[in-house]
């Protein structure tokens, strides 16, 4: 976009009625939002209300000078970028402005060509910092994932839809289980957009409480709440412009649903412990292992909010749906410099690995640590895997309609043998499948498998 097609939001703050009304027509001629007052007391309570990109503030008014605005204005409103207008040049003046943040100084009178050059130079200036934030947010961030690999159909298809989806701006909804990857698929949807030069920022909603998930998304005011020392934008204002992926949606508390829905629907956003109304333009993917539909039914998530997250819902298959892909995982993740023997590989994929991908790279990862020679040996892996090792042929997608029907009956058997095993400790049990505990309790509710609570399961 050309400096000429940006349109801002500008705040004019003069004694000068003249000056004032003809200034603001002119800039409004331009496309620009403006809004004017006379004081800077009458420019404090509009900051209050809103945001604005640019202010241009005379240096000599009644009341509060221009001088002390811009301190109030770096204070609280920290995103506004100023421009001091004087009729009293001096090189102190002109120091004293700079050092409150002052973008640029011009002396009246004002040339109104010159006015918007140094306008759209501060503007410019503004969203460099910002980016430049942006930037330092999605870095800090940033984890290590692993490739996208799949030659099975159901992955083609997967990465048919998106290069469809990709480019749209609409919201999407990844939906699958835990460790089935998706918030790679995420990436590769921004990666597609019209936005891939800008971050993609992602926060997971089970992995904060209420109060502290509503501050990282909507940002808070300094002393907002306890230990608010200092204001602190959200997570939709850091991925302006960008993607903000929201993990595990279905965790979102129903106190902030209505929060959500309200970005969603006009950009419209407060940080807490604010009155000011703020905008955004976000690109929104969610994911989730729930079934939203249910959640929905059950009261649980706002129907009017799932369907403003769910124009299109990507659905991502769990690995024991993806036989034909399970030996190409293995061998990306022991690397090229890696040997797999043949029998860890029959056990590799003749287990049905209920904590997907990510369980995947774990086992191959311990077995990395316990080997030698750079070979994979059965023995090298998890005792849970390694005891599906087979000299029979292993059974692909092709070969059978009913292998994700075997695979689980086979992983109902072997959870409930180990449940018996350790009666009844679901933290050894975990450790032996190489799952997570919150898997784990999902598995025996989906296979409802009895548990036997011993003393010692809460070690």
């Amino acid at each position: 976009m050309s400096q000429s097609a940006v349109k801002m939001s500008l705040i004019l703050v003069d004694d000068d009625a003249d000056f004032r009304s003809m200034t603001a027509r002119t800039l409004r001629k331009f496309g620009h939002t403006v809004a004017d007052c006379e004081s800077g007391e009458a420019a404090l309570e509009l900051f209050d209300k809103h945001s604005f990109d640019v202010a241009v503030v005379d240096l000599s008014m009644p009341g509060m000078s221009g001088l002390d605005l811009l301190g109030h204005i770096k204070e609280r409103a920290s995103e506004t970028e100023s421009v001091m207008l004087t009729g009293e040049a001096t090189v102190r003046t002109a120091v004293e402005a700079m050092k409150l943040g002052a973008h640029d100084y011009l002396s009246k009178p004002v040339e109104m060509d010159e006015l918007r050059v140094v306008i759209e130079k501060a503007y410019q200036a503004n969203r460099l910092r910002k980016e430049n934030r942006q930037l330092k947010v999605a870095l800090e961030r940033t984890r290590p994932t692993f490739d996208m690999i799949g030659e099975s159909a159901v992955m083609k298809e997967v990465l048919r839809l998106i290069e469809r989806a990709g480019p749209t701006d609409k919201p999407i909804l990844i939906q699958g289980e835990s460790g089935t990857g998706k918030e790679l698929v995420a990436q590769a949807l921004h990666q597609a957009s019209e936005v891939a030069d800008k971050p993609m920022i992602t926060i997971n909603c089970a992995a904060l409480p209420e109060q502290l998930l509503e501050s990282e998304l909507f940002g808070h005011e300094k002393g907002a709440f306890t230990g608010a020392t200092s204001a602190k934008p959200g997570l939709f204002e850091v991925a302006d412009g960008g993607t903000l992926f929201v993990d595990e949606i279905g965790e979102l508390a129903s106190s902030l649903q209505a929060k959500f829905l309200r970005v969603l629907e006009d950009g419209s956003l407060r940080r807490v412990g604010s009155t000011k109304e703020r905008k955004v333009n976000v690109r929104i993917i969610s994911a989730t292992n729930r079934d939203m539909e249910q959640e929905v039914k059950e009261g649980r998530f706002r129907e009017d909010l799932y369907y403003r997250i769910d124009v299109l819902t990507l659905r991502l298959p769990p690995l024991r749906q993806r036989q034909d892909d399970i030996r190409l995982l293995a061998v990306h993740f022991a690397g090229d410099d890696w040997q797999i023997e043949p029998n860890a590989m029959s056990a590799i994929q003749n287990y049905s690995w209920p904590g997907n991908v990510r369980q995947l790279i774990n086992a191959i990862e311990r077995a990395k640590i316990l080997a030698d020679d750079e070979v994979i040996k059965v023995g090298n892996l998890p005792e849970v895997v390694a005891s599906c090792a087979s000299d029979e042929p292993v059974q692909t997608e092709a070969a059978s309609s009913d292998a994700g029907d075997d695979l689980d009956s086979i992983q109902k058997a072997h959870i409930a043998e180990l449940m018996v095993r350790e009666e009844g400790n679901k933290a050894r049990v975990a450790r032996l499948l190489g799952v997570s505990r919150r898997t784990l309790y999902r598995l025996l509710e989906k296979y409802e498998i009895p548990t036997q609570v011993s003393h010692s399961d809460a070690e």
